[in-house]
């Protein structure tokens, strides 16, 4: 009788818990029911490595499809896993959602994601795929115009990569979401199962109490843009399989779920027409040459921010390569002014060079080097956590030469 009291008891608290945190907004801007594009240019929200039930993902393309239109995603790239004769028939617009079909290759130990515009193929097995990536990776950096090759998760416990870093990768995964998640397991196992009981009450907060930041990455990303011009994305790893029972039952965590957490944020000076070649080359070089940033969309909607360099005739995107000239500047602005205590923070080659606390910033280029912006903020969670930072968006570098 006792323990039948002292059970009901723990469930009845557990529910009254979950309705506390039903009520709790993890979003650290207003809600708006439609987002306004930044004043120069046209934002649209896409995510990639997302597996269908072709490889190691639980349910059809249609299914994911429709699961990114409900996520008010622009466009969608396919990854499923060594698939060598891989579908095309989706690569079209269905509604207002782009698709395009890429594939996610083995190579040693890690995975690369690999997109053709000419829908080249990687091979017809495995031994033909690893001679062709390897003949890939080894070419000149910027050498394939028509192609995309990006390693995941680069530090993902099994599949970190190893040695130096290839000449023909375009870039890698600043942010993988399952990577996040592991990386929560390995650090606080009761965490990460406080986390699964909460989620049902409030997926969003489940989430962010997982967040941690992607230092190894970060150094990784610094290290190479000396060097030459990198590429950072984020990763969905959207499979909807994180537990056994995903493909009878329980489709956890939903595709669309998912779609929500994180997304690369693509920067256009014109914006698509419904034209599928033609959009589907704006996305791609877009991709190709970094014109994008990295957003934290379950902390709010980032839509309107831009960041650009400008001198007195030109102004230029993340990604850009530039020739240093007197008078230039480095131009920030957020879409709104965040809720809590926020930072806009300014980094050459690496190193912190300004922190401004204001929505919009201008910073003087005075000399070369490589500079990248990092927006944090910090919310309030829910006991028994307590005040955090976050790092809501990363850009991709400028590369501003001598």
């Amino acid at each position: 009788m006792k323990t039948l009291v002292a059970l009901s008891f723990l469930l009845v608290t557990y529910f009254l818990y979950g309705f506390y945190l039903n009520q709790f907004d993890t979003s650290i801007v207003p809600r708006q029911i439609s987002a306004a594009h930044s004043s120069n240019y046209y934002d649209y929200k896409g995510v990639l490595n997302v597996h269908t039930d072709l490889s190691a993902g639980s349910a059809t393309p249609s299914f994911v499809i429709t699961s990114a239109k409900l996520a008010s995603l622009d466009f969608l790239i396919f990854t499923d896993l060594n698939l060598f004769n891989m579908p095309t028939s989706f690569e079209s617009y269905h509604g207002n959602l782009l698709v395009m079909s890429a594939g996610k290759y083995s190579y040693l130990d890690s995975r690369i994601m690999f997109y053709s515009m000419n829908q080249e193929s990687i091979g017809d097995s495995f031994g033909e795929a690893q001679v062709k990536m390897a003949d890939l990776l080894s070419q000149k950096t910027g050498a394939s115009k028509d192609s995309l090759s990006i390693l995941a998760h680069p530090y993902k416990a099994g599949f970190s990569w190893n040695g130096d870093f290839p000449t023909g990768l375009d870039g890698f995964e600043l942010w993988n979401l399952k990577s996040l998640s592991n990386r929560a397991w390995e650090y606080s196992k009761l965490s990460t199962i406080w986390s699964l009981l909460i989620y049902p009450f409030n997926p969003r907060l489940s989430f962010l109490r997982l967040y941690s930041e992607p230092t190894d990455e970060i150094t990784l990303l610094d290290k190479l843009s000396l060097q030459r011009k990198i590429v950072v994305y984020a990763g969905a790893e959207a499979s909807a399989r994180a537990i056994p029972l995903a493909n009878y039952f329980i489709k956890f965590p939903s595709y669309k779920r998912s779609f929500e957490i994180m997304s690369n944020h693509v920067l256009l000076k014109s914006e698509l027409t419904g034209s599928f070649n033609g959009d589907r080359a704006k996305i791609f070089n877009a991709l190709k040459q970094g014109n994008f940033y990295l957003a934290m969309d379950i902390l709010g909607d980032p839509k309107g921010f831009v960041a650009t360099i400008e001198d007195d005739k030109q102004t230029y995107l993340m990604g850009s390569e530039i020739k240093l000239k007197k008078g230039m500047q480095l131009k920030v602005r957020l879409p709104a002014v965040p809720k809590d205590f926020f930072e806009i923070i300014i980094l050459k080659d690496g190193q912190d060079v300004g922190r401004i606390n204001e929505p919009e910033a201008i910073f003087p280029i005075s000399s070369p080097g490589v500079y990248r912006i990092q927006v944090r903020v910090t919310s309030m969670l829910p006991m028994p956590d307590a005040k955090k930072w976050f790092t809501w968006i990363y850009t991709n570098p400028f590369y501003v030469t001598p």
